[in-house]
Parts: C-alpha cells; structure tokens; sequence
C-alpha cells in the first residue's frame, strides 16, 4: 500500500441528471473555476491531524499543515516515520528510523518544482481540502437528488497522455458551495472506484465544508478509509512551523534538486504498510 496516498478510487452514486448544453455548459464552467477560486482563497492556513487504514492493515496517523503560499508540512507514523518540511525556498526531510535529516536546495524549472512538491504532498491533504486541477477539457453538468445535498454539480475529464491510461475522473462538489462529496473514476476496461465523503466538518463563517471522513472503494469492496481527529481551518501559523531545526543526534546532508534527477533525488512519497 502507499501509506497516506489518497488513489482514485470510484464507484457509481445513483443520482438524476441535467445538462443545458454548449453556451450554459460554458458559462457553468466558469462558474464553477470562478467559485473553486474563491473557496481555495478561504482556506489560508490549516491542520489536520488523522488516520488512514488500507484494507487489514494497521491504521497510520498522519498530520498536516498549511500556510498560504505554499508552505506546508506533513508528518506519518508508518510504516516508517518521517517528516517533511517546505518553507517557500527548501524542502526538508527527517527519517526518525535512520536518523537522518536532509535539506534539499532546488535548481528544478518552476513548473517541475511544482509538479515534484504536488507528488512529496498531496498524499499528506485528503479530497476536498484543495480545488480539484480541471484541465481544459472538464464539463460540468448540474445534476440533482444526492442524499449529501439538494444540487451538485459534476466535473468530468479524461485524464490525458500516456500516464493518464485513458482513464476518466469525475468529480461530485456540492452547489454552490462546492464541497467535496466524491471522486470517481472508470478505467477503459470498465473498472469503476470512488472516494466518498461520509462525514463532514463544516464552518458556518468561511460558508464551507471539507471531509472529516472518507472511504475509498473499488466495485462494491471497501478498500480503506480516512479519519480525521483535528480540523482547524482557521489557525494561525508562524513561518518558523516550516523551518525546523536540525534534531539532536541526526545525521545532516545537504542535497540539490535538478531537472534530470528531481525524483530519483529528492524524498519520495509516503510508502509501504
């Protein structure tokens, strides 16, 4: 299992559609990048503290915090504890099994830094806590009679290039608010998962909710879920809670992030379990 790494597990939710078609589709669109803008905007800084359980194995506890721009921090229990660090110009690494913390310099191109701080992070921020990345060729659509709210809307794309594998993700926000309410994928051969919102936390001064709970299915099997214990969505958070100190008793190294080596280089991804 990949400890913490959220996978794009989907199945179907019987609901009723609508669709108005070209110029409404469009203007639907913008509507919905125009609000999930708005919403990222409100989630200047939070923590999370939780859990999550893949299949029999044991549950790994995990924490994470966020600062806007860009500063964040991510700590798991297991299968190996660790912790990561990014505080706007270095990434940190700590890895308590074999004492060892590493700081990495970065001479990677803005837009791969980017797309190698996603893959260190994302598995650290369950659904519903970031707008979902929509490329060019989402479609929305309203559709109606979900048990989780009154009007939603659905956000479908096909994933794209070799990595995507032809597979199409879509999401499920509430209308208008656009909190979290599913993701579901299907593959080309017919393979259908989802992650879905059991249980909410929501905020009545921020006008929002995010996932408290989240359970992970492939068919009808249940495959994991993630429990969060600590939801704080309006914390405040200084910059030195993304600038460690080196530890006591570890060893240091300082190590540089290129192009051609970004991820054989750099720390990799919560795994194992």
């Amino acid at each position: 299992m990949r400890a913490l790494l959220l996978l794009p597990l989907v199945c179907l939710l019987a609901c009723r559609s609508s669709s108005s078609g070209g110029a409404n589709d469009a203007e639907l669109m913008a509507q919905v990048r125009e609000k999930l803008a708005a919403r990222d905007a409100k989630l200047q800084a939070y923590q999370l503290e939780g859990t999550q359980t893949e299949g029999d194995t044991a549950s790994a506890g995990f924490t994470f915090a966020y600062r806007a721009p860009q500063k964040m921090r991510g700590t798991v229990s297991a299968p190996q504890a660790r912790q990561v660090w990014w505080d706007g110009k270095h990434l940190y690494e700590q890895v308590e099994a074999t004492k060892q913390f590493t700081t990495f310099t970065s001479q990677v191109s803005a837009e791969k830094l980017s797309a190698f701080l996603t893959e260190i992070f994302t598995p650290f921020v369950p659904d519903g806590f970031r707008a979902p990345l929509l490329l060019r060729s989402a479609k929305a659509k309203r559709t109606t009679g979900l048990p989780q709210a009154k009007e939603a809307v659905e956000l479908s794309m096909g994933l794209e290039g070799e990595a995507g594998g032809g597979v199409e993700v879509t999401y499920v926000l509430r209308w208008p608010t656009l909190d979290f309410l599913a993701k579901k994928t299907r593959a080309p051969d017919g393979t259908r998962a989802e992650v879905r919102m059991e249980e909410e936390h929501c905020d009545a001064s921020l006008g929002l909710c995010v996932p408290r709970k989240l359970t992970r299915w492939l068919g009808d099997a249940k495959q994991g879920e993630t429990v969060l214990s600590k939801v704080d969505l309006k914390g405040s958070l200084p910059n030195d809670a993304f600038t460690p100190a080196t530890p006591d008793g570890y060893s240091v190294q300082t190590r540089t992030l290129v192009d051609s080596e970004a991820q054989e280089s750099g720390p990799k991804p919560p795994s194992g379990g």
